[in-house]
């Protein structure tokens, strides 16, 4: 069996947001490999704790520490100064994640979610594509 289906979120506001429903709701039921992929540079996908807020804020935290829009070496700026650090922090995290699934129900652990990271200041909606692949 071979899925694929693209769907919209957003828009967020910068920060970690939380979409695993939005992804596991277009899932078809099947035991296989689930990947999702966001059609964006400025925004990325990661797995991590989805049960305290606190982790939330604190990845965002640290991100705009390590990459910061005050610095002053970005060429890289014509969209405003989230451009190239949005780009940047999109490269760190990725543009996609993979997960199994067994008889429709993923299999992630207790404490796992899929976080939408945005980066851009402003951004508009996200498009990502969700592929399945398995019987």
């Amino acid at each position: 069996m071979n899925f694929q289906k693209e769907i919209t979120v957003g828009p967020f506001p910068r920060g970690f947001h939380i979409i695993t429903n939005d992804i596991l709701n277009e899932l078809p039921i099947f035991t296989g490999l689930a990947h999702v992929f966001i059609r964006h540079t400025s925004a990325s996908l990661t797995i991590n704790g989805n049960a305290d807020p606190d982790v939330r804020d604190d990845f965002e935290t640290h991100f705009n520490f390590l990459v910061s829009e005050d610095q002053s070496h970005f060429k890289h700026t014509i969209e405003g100064p989230d451009d190239m650090t949005s780009h940047i922090k999109s490269s760190l995290l990725g543009s996609s994640v993979s997960f199994p699934v067994k008889n429709g129900i993923p299999q992630l652990g207790v404490w796992q979610g899929i976080y939408l990271c945005e980066h851009r200041n402003s951004a508009g909606k996200r498009r990502i594509i969700i592929t399945a692949l398995g019987n």
